[in-house]
């Protein structure tokens, strides 16, 4: 008869904060709601992947993991359609809601900018999450996305001009 060796638990690669902000990025993305777990489960999976080959663990994990969640989101846009990304939404907006009015101009607000953000190209997308929602500087970007400091700027200032269009919004001075 074999012998059982007890099965040790893999700690989680993520922590919590990490996880939450994994979460953020691929929300922001457009991964939908029912989507987000499974989505997170690829990040910690190709954490493991690459503890498993013998690399070494990234110098800041949840960079790394901002922008594995980062592209994740960018393939998630590629295979579905624009309009069923809307509607999903569109759906949890429409949720019944007790808040006040300043909660329903909010509301709209946040599905403006989703759809602002939606209509962006994809690296532009990208490193707009990565900076203002991920909250990485941008030498962390470049240096995540393997990409020049220039590069990242010149994006950034595009996305964010592309979307101040979509959204009418004045620049400040």
């Amino acid at each position: 008869m074999p012998i059982r060796r007890p099965r040790v638990a893999e700690e989680d690669p993520l922590d919590a904060a990490q996880a939450d902000r994994v979460r953020a990025v691929l929300a922001l993305g457009g991964v939908p709601q029912d989507d987000l777990q499974d989505e997170l489960q690829q990040v910690r999976l190709r954490l493991l992947e690459r503890r498993a080959r013998g690399e070494d663990s990234p110098r800041n994990v949840g960079a790394w993991a901002a922008v594995v969640a980062s592209n994740l989101a960018v393939d998630w846009h590629r295979t579905r359609h624009r309009q069923e990304r809307v509607s999903a939404r569109l759906g949890l907006l429409s949720a019944p809601n007790d808040r006040a009015q300043d909660g329903a101009e909010n509301s709209v607000r946040a599905l403006a900018v989703a759809e602002g953000l939606d209509a962006l190209p994809a690296a532009h997308r990208q490193v707009l999450v990565l900076r203002y929602y991920a909250d990485l500087s941008v030498p962390q970007i470049a240096e995540q996305l393997g990409i020049p400091l220039g590069t990242v700027k010149s994006r950034l200032y595009a996305a964010a001009k592309l979307l101040r269009e979509r959204l009418h919004v004045e620049e400040a001075m």
